[in-house]
């Protein structure tokens, strides 16, 4: 991709690309340690433990309180992320990796939708047609799997908790938007999983698994990987409107293929790849609408 091209794209837009780079590979790996026999709850809890650590020595480096302004809304994203996160990660366990990303990445048109309600946020035409080639693409990609031959095959209780991770991200992503005005992105991250790590050790209970060297080495990379997709959202949230910025976020599902095929052998069919060319359109639109946005408001102002 030229470097012309890239320094157009906005900023924030980066940052989600990364995040949702980043967070494919957390689903790959978090699907990967499932089959050591690790439980879903153990999984949050050591993710937990590895973010918490890297959030609270990135607070002590930059100096400033770890426990924020605005503790009620802080408290509120972190416990919507960590619902959202057990129900997300429950279903890529339990789901094809593929379809548990498609029936998740419904959160960025609940968040377009609540950021319009409760932010006030108008939502630019350019930002529309992205979502809307990016939902006809994910349905081009799992239509042909909807019949109702295979649709039993399905687990219903990991489908409703792939729904329900959907919304519960739309509601943490709007959350981390209003609190961006007012918080520093460390100590919105920390506040994630402080929340995650005694709720997941709470519903986890007895289940304790003793991991393996390479399980062990997978949760490992589950925290840093998922660290770094925070990072990337807080950020993106913190310089872009929160519907453009979850717009890019469709992206995970075109990484999630390639990751299944790669380490799961999923291999993708043709329905798959021609949504996938349409979330790409999608997301071209948006950036070429976010530079044209850009300029016009530019010659305005001059």
């Amino acid at each position: 991709m030229p470097t012309h091209f890239i320094n157009h794209v906005p900023v924030g837009v980066r940052y989600m690309l990364m995040s949702a780079f980043a967070f494919a590979l957390m689903s790959s790996c978090v699907k990967l340690v499932s089959t050591y026999g690790i439980p879903v709850f153990e999984i949050v809890a050591a993710r937990a433990v590895v973010s918490l650590i890297i959030s609270y020595a990135d607070i002590k480096r930059k100096r400033i309180s770890v426990w924020g302004n605005n503790k009620k809304l802080l408290i509120a994203r972190g416990v919507a992320g960590s619902l959202a996160l057990i129900c997300v990660y429950f279903a890529v366990a339990t789901l094809p990796l593929a379809e548990a990303t498609i029936l998740q990445y419904l959160h960025p048109v609940f968040t377009a939708l609540l950021a319009l309600v409760f932010l006030r946020e108008r939502i630019q035409l350019s930002t529309i047609i992205c979502i809307v080639f990016c939902i006809v693409g994910l349905l081009v990609m799992v239509s042909p799997g909807l019949t109702f031959d295979s649709t039993a095959a399905l687990p219903w209780l990991s489908v409703t908790a792939a729904l329900l991770g959907a919304l519960g991200s739309a509601i943490a992503y709007v959350i981390v938007k209003r609190l961006s005005s007012s918080e520093d992105s460390s100590v919105i991250i920390f506040y994630f999983p402080l929340i995650a790590l005694p709720l997941s050790v709470l519903f986890l209970g007895n289940d304790f698994v003793m991991p393996d060297t390479e399980a062990l080495l997978l949760l490992l990379f589950v925290g840093i990987s998922t660290q770094v997709g925070q990072i990337g959202l807080t950020k993106a949230m913190q310089t872009e409107v929160a519907s453009k910025a979850t717009a890019y976020s469709y992206v995970q599902v075109v990484f999630s293929i390639i990751l299944g095929w790669l380490f799961f052998s999923e291999i993708p069919s043709i329905w798959t790849w021609a949504g996938g060319t349409l979330i790409i359109i999608g997301a071209f639109i948006n950036v070429f609408g976010s530079i044209k946005f850009k300029k016009l408001k530019t010659s305005q102002a001059s």
